[in-house]
């Protein structure tokens, strides 16, 4: 179980770190995330799927396991030796229970650590000024809206830029400016400017009466002060032992669904035992088809469970006996199901 799970846990999080190199890249390429924010991105988003990427593969891993024991027909030997699907529950057990708790780790401690880190780097980028936003290539909007930058090349170190590109809008006038190169520099108050070199401005619409063309050896462009985000804080990046201490319905459909990773696991990996049942005359798809409806039909209904607390339509407590009750009465169906027909000495 553990080599098919841990194959299974490597492939899904080779899928998940494709996925967001392609979606942070993306951004990248069209401004919304800095460089340097790609890697923190892409490892923030990882840890944040980690708890259902260990979920799916202990499903996996046991569910993969069991059916190919039966598909070798080695089901049939256990069963003539008298060992019904109960018999299964002890060693899926000791597989499961430890991959649940670090699930739960992940859940209740890990993942709004990762929130809250998120947030506060989300807010260090807030704060930085239009020089340090600047990607060559690229067309940066300036924090106050009101300039568009395109450089074509920079040293972040030396405050250097070559090549820039500056469309603003002053009192309703709209204006370019295009030169060589520049540098930025701080004013003896503190503000900060970048000082262009070897340029033009234009200013009007062309063929106006009020329409200016200026050449420059010299323009200097005050950088606006970028004003930092305020942290909001929210019931993603709240600590677990906060969360019990406030009664607003978000944070309690926080802690549903952070509870329900741990609990979907165990009982996922418990509901493999039965579900990778092979019946010759079905095949084997069938068994797979419904087993992979019934996860993602657990899965979304944590996902109704933390809206239906969230709009105070069910308490915590009830919409977790709903969701986790109903699977764990499936559970015990599907058992009596099995072993109804089983001698008495293998269950």
């Amino acid at each position: 179980m553990s080599g098919i799970g841990g194959a299974a846990l490597l492939a899904l999080i080779g899928i998940i770190l494709v996925t967001q190199l392609v979606r942070i890249l993306g951004r990248a390429a069209l401004g919304d995330v800095d460089n340097e924010a790609v890697l923190p991105f892409i490892a923030f988003g990882l840890l944040n799927y980690l708890p259902v990427l260990l979920s799916l593969a202990l499903f996996l891993g046991v569910f993969l396991t069991l059916s190919r024991i039966w598909q070798d027909s080695e089901m049939v030997i256990w069963q003539g030796a008298g060992l019904g699907p109960l018999s299964w529950l002890a060693p899926v057990l000791r597989f499961a229970v430890p991959v649940a708790f670090l699930i739960a780790a992940l859940s209740l401690v890990v993942s709004p650590w990762v929130a809250q880190k998120r947030a506060e780097y989300k807010q260090l980028l807030s704060a930085r000024d239009d020089a340090q936003s600047l990607i060559p290539g690229v067309f940066i909007e300036s924090g106050d809206g009101h300039r568009v930058f395109f450089v074509e090349g920079i040293d972040k170190q030396d405050g250097v830029v070559e090549n820039i590109f500056i469309q603003s809008v002053q009192n309703g006038r709209h204006g370019v400016i295009v030169a060589r190169g520049g540098h930025v520099a701080n004013a003896e108050n503190g503000d900060r400017f970048l000082t262009l070199t070897s340029g033009r401005r234009y200013e009007g619409a062309p063929g106006s009466a009020d329409y200016r063309m200026m050449e420059f050896e010299r323009y200097a462009v005050r950088l606006e002060p970028s004003v930092m985000q305020a942290y909001a804080d929210s019931p993603r990046a709240t600590a677990t032992t906060d969360l019990l201490g406030n009664p607003g319905p978000a944070y309690l459909a926080e802690w549903v669904w952070r509870l329900g990773y741990p609990i979907s696991a165990l009982l996922l990996a418990i509901f493999a035992i039965p579900a990778s049942h092979l019946n010759p005359r079905a095949g084997r798809s069938l068994n797979v088809i419904f087993a992979m409806l019934v996860y993602t039909a657990y899965y979304n209904l944590i996902g109704l469970s933390e809206a239906w607390v969230s709009r105070q339509t069910l308490s915590a407590s009830a919409s977790m006996l709903l969701v986790h009750g109903s699977m764990a009465g499936l559970l015990v169906w599907l058992f009596w199901r099995q072993t109804r027909d089983f001698p008495r000495r293998a269950r």
